[in-house]
């Protein structure tokens, strides 16, 4: 093994934002990766919530990222979040990018610096807001124990890349399940193309047996209850706030699995998740199996329904997006009979989706454990 610095293993470009005031920038063409676009333990990023044009990746011509670049986040919630670029993309001016040098496999460049995320957390200098922050100077000294054998680098990653595709296949199926279930409930729901619809008589547009409404009448959403990570007791529970991914994980839940959770403020204001485990809900609202009987219809419904959802933050300091204000939103309530039956119709999927899940948590650990392994030399490859 050989002791070099990250300066060493390639060049460090940080990114940039273009003026957000500037329109021609900003469109549908190319990647733009904020912090907040990472997902923390996935490998690549390959959605972001916004995008650059033509225009505004011209702009960015001498900080574009290239494909099997490693980004990492280095301002804000630092020694957690890391991507690797599968195409080429710009990033924002809180993440810092390892463009490989030759002698270096970027695949394994990526799994290196996962293993050594702990040295980006220990490099924090701090900022006059308190936000964590390791420059890019800084960043680049953080040394690191390399494989200097480019051959055996490419075999270590190899192994560890054969584990993130299996978990990027599986998540691709999550997906078409999800599209699925999104699928039978617009067609039940939007269309009104509902079992026996054609038997059922409509008063304006409503058909019979269904009635207006509010989300509350079959469902009532709840506040989670606030903890700070100085409160959390380690444990395994998931901690869900107003990110995409768990916060930190806790000793004890809150609620009883499956339960619908609604980001309350920020970008993901409004966004919904089903956990099919017991969760502890922290900074959102949140619906669970023992507050209705039509769970997955509410999932699909709140998710459908994310832009309204969004609409209905309130306040000035941080707007949020509050429990009683998602159970008063006004909807088209469907008769028992058809709420069941799209329940059952549905569950299978969810079940498989259960199920696949599952797998991916396996997968993520047996990959988190051979990483170090691999990387150290414990394993031969």
């Amino acid at each position: 093994m050989k002791t070099v610095s990250i300066s060493e293993i390639g060049k460090i470009v940080t990114g940039s934002t273009p003026p957000t005031s500037n329109a021609e920038y900003w469109g549908n063409k190319y990647l733009f990766v904020k912090p907040t676009d990472i997902v923390k333990g996935k490998r690549t990023t390959c959605k972001t919530e916004t995008m650059l044009s033509k225009a505004g990746r011209e702009k960015c011509k001498n900080i574009i990222v290239p494909q099997g670049a490693t980004c990492v986040v280095c301002i804000g919630s630092i020694g957690e979040k890391l991507t690797y670029a599968h195409t080429n993309l710009v990033t924002n001016q809180q993440i810092n990018s390892i463009i490989p040098y030759e002698e270096y496999d970027s695949e394994y460049v990526y799994y290196l610096i996962k293993n050594n995320m702990h040295k980006v957390k220990a490099a924090n200098q701090g900022s006059s807001s308190g936000r964590e922050n390791v420059s890019k100077s800084n960043f680049g000294k953080i040394t690191v124990e390399v494989e200097p054998d480019i051959e055996c680098q490419k075999k270590i990653a190899n192994v560890l890349v054969t584990y993130d595709l299996l978990i990027e296949n599986i998540e691709k199926q999550l997906d078409l399940l999800e599209e699925s279930t999104n699928r039978i409930y617009k067609e039940w729901f939007i269309n009104m193309h509902f079992p026996q619809y054609e038997d059922i008589r409509f008063d304006n547009g409503i058909p019979i047996g269904w009635k207006e409404g509010v989300l509350g009448d079959i469902a009532l959403f709840k506040r989670g209850k606030t903890i700070t990570k100085a409160q959390v007791k380690e444990g395994n529970v998931p901690v869900v706030a107003g990110g995409l991914e768990p916060a930190y994980y806790h000793s004890e839940a809150n609620t009883t699995a499956p339960v619908i959770t609604v980001s309350g403020s920020g970008a993901n204001a409004g966004f919904a998740r089903l956990y099919n485990v017991d969760v502890f809900a922290s900074d959102c609202s949140f619906l669970d199996s023992e507050a209705t009987q039509y769970i997955y219809y509410i999932y699909c419904f709140v998710k459908d329904n994310k832009a309204t959802l969004d609409a209905l933050q309130k306040g000035s300091a941080q707007p949020h997006v509050y429990a009683k204000d998602i159970n008063s939103l006004k909807t088209i309530i469907p008769s028992d009979d058809i709420l069941k039956r799209f329940c059952l119709l549905v569950s299978p999927y969810f079940d498989k989706i259960k199920y696949l899940q599952r797998q991916v948590e396996l997968l993520v650990e047996a990959r988190d454990r051979l990483l170090p392994k691999l990387m150290n030399g414990e394993i031969e490859v």
